[in-house]
């Protein structure tokens, strides 16, 4: 049985692909896991991806406080799924990225995982304690914003994407991957 992970993002200017493809890299190293790496823009036709994954991780960059237009267009665009309960009982999970180590990053990741709970689906945490967070801490640390939600990443506003985000919240994402891979196929393997 292979657990099929999709990672669903929008990126503005390519520092939210970063965190997608170490999503996605994450999800793919897991034995027994499949994974699909799907930009909004490529939806409607890659739709049927996401219907028949086990797990969906959604991404997007945090403007303005909130989730990017075209990743709302594309939460928009699934009403007809969430009528159907379409993706109930699949796994969800979350990430971002602003220029602010802040940035409200946190409302994104809320946005994701109510639009997820709307659609019936069962939300995967970071599952990492806070990085960077003591005299002991470092900026290399994993988790180093301090997420527990979903994986966060931050990308100073003049860097280009391939010099950020760090190196890591880039493991941070990968490890979010995994995670959700690691996770869904132990939910596959209880589910009646």
């Amino acid at each position: 049985m292979t657990a099929r992970i999709a990672i669903v993002y929008h990126s503005g200017y390519g520092h939210t692909e970063r965190l997608a493809s170490s999503a996605f890299e994450g999800a793919a190293a897991v034995a027994g896991a499949s994974a699909a790496l799907i930009r909004v823009d490529e939806l409607p036709g890659r739709l049927s991806e996401l219907n028949a994954a086990d797990a969906i991780v959604f991404g997007t960059p945090t403007y303005m406080g909130s989730v990017s237009a075209p990743f709302k267009a594309f939460m928009e665009s699934t009403s007809v799924i969430f009528a159907a309960m379409g993706w109930r009982d699949k796994l969800a999970a979350g990430f971002t990225n602003s220029a602010a180590y802040n940035g409200d990053k946190l409302n994104s990741l809320n946005q994701l995982a109510i639009f997820a709970a709307q659609h019936g689906m069962v939300w995967v945490s970071l599952g990492l304690p806070p990085g960077n967070n003591s005299t002991r801490g470092s900026p290399d640390d994993l988790n180093r914003l301090g997420a527990s939600l979903g994986a966060m990443g931050q990308s100073d506003a003049d860097a280009p994407p391939d010099v950020a985000p760090p190196k890591s919240d880039l493991e941070t994402a990968r490890y979010l991957g995994q995670r959700v891979a690691e996770a869904a196929l132990r939910w596959m393997g209880t589910r009646a």
